[in-house]
């Protein structure tokens, strides 16, 4: 007998009929004698939807409020999969955040979680019974629901796994499980059977999308095992096994040989500034950032051009497109402070990242993407490296002749 938690998004839970499926997929592992709490997401497209009646309630919405609204989504999913499995036969009820209760720090929309009382949670499960808990939703110290900001249900269910001592935490989604990239691109992509936690995490953080980002920073940091496969299965089949996300020890003990790459990510929401003729001298670089560090703005590649013989110097990095213009403006405002001669950008670039702990003990994996890219006449226009990933920027439109190239170039492809 296992402990299980299952976490099913927003396309698995997108209406009755998407439900019911779902709750055969839980009665089944139930059937098999383990004890099971499952996390859910709203329906699809239902967050989008409440937020925007905020938006058109008041502009300037309250945050506080704004909670109360968005996390509703989840509260009717879990109450609905909680009522299918008790007519089905399978004892279940719903754990509201403030029911068990999830306790987040004190921020609104994007709080996080400080600790979950499993209690009553863990005597349910005990008994056979199934705890449907909406994800994304907590409660704060002064009593009022807070919500987790984007992909937070995913956060949720590896929370709840790490609190209640899980085996493993099944996160069912639209694909069945991790690909050492993009099948939609790369046809003969394959399906990973294991993925470190440090790779997840380098892949969640330059594009792929099977999961967030904080979720496996938070597996990786209570060591719970994480599963990805998918809910979409036909009549009462089970779903195929899909990719086992863990530690490097758990690797290792299973004798497996290493990938040098595991997969190939892309992300096309950056955006590249140049800030022109900077003054080369101590403190103009952290000029530049500051503004935009103490705006919240995450920047990623940076590249220092040699000063020129003027003393001068150009400063290259990205951010998320959807800073551009707000970037562009915060600098313009530090004009006078900086020195800098004017900016210039271009959002219609894209990021490309190869990933795999291989890298650690193989030299030569940055010179075989620089000349697979380079035989095939795709222009570099920036560089950033980890310890087990480096990432090139690239001219959007050759995005996808760049991920084919370079799964080729690392022998990543699937025999046909």
């Amino acid at each position: 007998m296992a402990r299980i938690v299952m976490k099913f998004g927003g396309t698995s839970m997108a209406g009755t009929e998407r439900i019911r499926t779902v709750a055969k997929l839980v009665a089944r592992e139930v059937a098999q004698g383990n004890e099971v709490a499952v996390v859910v997401s709203a329906m699809a497209g239902e967050t989008d939807r409440l937020v925007n009646f905020c938006r058109e309630a008041n502009p300037r919405y309250d945050p506080a409020e704004y909670d109360v609204v968005v996390a509703s989504g989840e509260q009717v999913t879990s109450g609905l999969l909680a009522l299918t499995l008790q007519a089905m036969g399978t004892p279940a009820r719903s754990w509201l955040g403030w029911q068990l209760p999830i306790r987040t720090e004190e921020v609104h929309a994007r709080a996080r979680i400080h600790e979950i009382e499993t209690g009553a949670l863990s005597a349910a499960m005990a008994r056979g019974e199934v705890a449907v808990i909406p994800g994304f939703q907590g409660l704060m110290e002064d009593g009022r629901v807070a919500t987790l900001g984007r992909g937070g249900s995913d956060t949720s269910a590896v929370a709840v796994a790490a609190a209640v001592k899980a085996d493993r935490c099944d996160i069912y989604t639209d694909v069945d499980g991790v690909y050492t990239t993009d099948p939609r691109i790369v046809a003969r992509a394959r399906k990973l059977d294991y993925v470190t936690y440090e790779e997840m995490l380098e892949l969640a953080s330059v594009g792929a999308k099977v999961l967030q980002t904080r979720s496996v920073g938070l597996a990786m940091k209570e060591g719970v095992r994480v599963q990805v496969l998918s809910s979409f299965v036909e009549g009462d089949e089970a779903p195929k096994r899909g990719t086992m996300i863990v530690s490097d020890q758990e690797i290792e003990e299973l004798h497996m040989e290493r990938q040098l790459i595991t997969g190939i990510a892309l992300a096309k929401n950056e955006a590249k500034i140049i800030v022109t003729r900077v003054p080369d001298r101590p403190g103009a670089v952290a000029s530049i950032f500051g503004p935009l560090a103490a705006a919240g703005i995450n920047v990623d590649m940076i590249i220092q051009n040699v000063g020129r013989d003027k003393g001068e110097t150009d400063v290259t990095f990205t951010v998320p497109e959807t800073d551009l213009i707000r970037s562009i403006d915060l600098l313009e405002a530090a004009k006078d402070k900086i020195g800098f001669n004017r900016i210039l950008s271009d959002d219609k670039v894209a990021k490309i990242s190869v990933v795999g702990v291989g890298m650690k003990s193989h030299a030569g994996v940055a010179s075989t993407m620089f000349r697979a890219l380079a035989d095939r006449g795709i222009n570099i226009q920036a560089i950033s490296t980890s310890e087990i990933k480096v990432s090139v920027l690239i001219d959007e439109d050759e995005t996808e002749l760049a991920v084919r190239v370079l799964h080729t170039a690392y022998g990543l492809d699937a025999e046909q």
